[in-house]
């Protein structure tokens, strides 16, 4: 029987993208872990949490996973909950497992979808369909057939010399594309991307990539569907590289203001909006010194907080701060 190979073609696009982000991985430092990284880091496994459940339909804010992961109570279904609790756990053993590992997958599983799946750490026993909302996007693999498609995956995992942010894509894609669960499949996949990237820089641990696939998720679906009817699976990795890419460069422009402007910059773009009410994130940014895509999700974050309220259109409306 012949090696099993994603359908996926190296070209100049990805390598170039490949390159950025090697490059913005060299800016980052782990050396250095002071009191006011050590928050931003708890905030964005935070972020990861809640985006990763958010995308899966989970009902919880922000604030909510905030308060379920610090053990304080909270009025919400006790499936989201439960969701919360259940990940948050498999995030802060990250380093306990091996991406490499199709036992340890299964056992991520387990406690991804403990109390919440009667399958949970067991491969799917029935046929089951990947949907966005009513529209279905893609037929899993067949249940009889998902132990050898996993087993292949992970061997060509194992043996394939392309960059870990490469080979991360691919997996993640592939890892969709066969639905291996009954449940959880997009929380798995997010999370083991963000496994394969932990084993190559240990940073990404960090890093909320899952974030930014929340904010774009309908190019997200999009890219997969893409995928799904290519002749290679070019367009997730595509997508997939320049998420990575975004997420960096934020925590990069985090950490290069982490002496003093980060502690701040919810106060400073508060009063800004209190004087200014119809600034937009562009003019917050070049008044600040931070880029506009920082201010924006430093904004939908306020807004999710409840700090911020919008009145109005999104181009005639104006910010009205709680």
């Amino acid at each position: 029987m012949s090696e099993y190979n994603p359908p996926f073609v190296l070209n100049e696009e990805i390598i170039t993208k490949t390159i950025q982000i090697a490059e913005i991985c060299g800016e980052l430092s782990t050396a250095v872990e002071s009191k006011k990284q050590v928050i931003l880091r708890r905030e964005n496994r935070v972020k990861t949490i809640y985006s990763s459940l958010a995308i899966e339909a989970n009902s919880l804010d922000i604030d909510q996973v905030k308060a379920v992961i610090n053990g304080k109570r909270v009025l919400a279904p006790a499936k989201d909950i439960k969701e919360i609790k259940n990940a948050y756990e498999i995030y802060e053993h990250l380093d306990k497992l091996n991406p490499y590992s199709i036992e340890d997958l299964l056992k991520a599983h387990k406690v991804m979808t403990k109390d919440l799946i009667k399958e949970a750490g067991k491969f799917r026993s029935n046929n089951v369909g990947v949907y966005q909302g009513e529209k279905l996007l893609h037929a899993g693999t067949p249940a009889k057939y998902v132990p050898k498609v996993m087993k292949n995956l992970f061997e060509w995992l194992n043996k394939s010399k392309l960059h870990p942010l490469i080979k991360s894509c691919i997996f993640h894609y592939e890892f969709e594309f066969i639905h291996p669960f009954a449940d959880g499949n997009g929380r798995m996949g997010r999370l083991w991307h963000t496994l394969l990237l932990t084993k190559w820089k240990d940073f990404f641990a960090w890093v909320p990539i899952e974030s930014l696939i929340h904010d774009n998720q309908q190019d997200y679906y999009q890219a997969i569907e893409k995928a799904n009817v290519s002749d290679t699976i070019n367009p997730f990795v595509t997508f997939m590289l320049d998420m990575i890419y975004q997420a960096l460069a934020e925590v990069r422009d985090s950490q290069k203001n982490v002496g003093n402007n980060v502690g701040n910059n919810d106060k400073r773009i508060i009063n800004i909006l209190k004087k200014n009410p119809t600034y937009s994130a562009a003019l917050i940014a070049k008044e600040i010194g931070l880029s506009s895509r920082q201010v924006e999700r430093i904004i939908r974050r306020l807004r999710e907080e409840k700090k911020l309220i919008r009145k109005g259109s999104p181009r005639s409306g104006y910010w009205s701060v709680k």
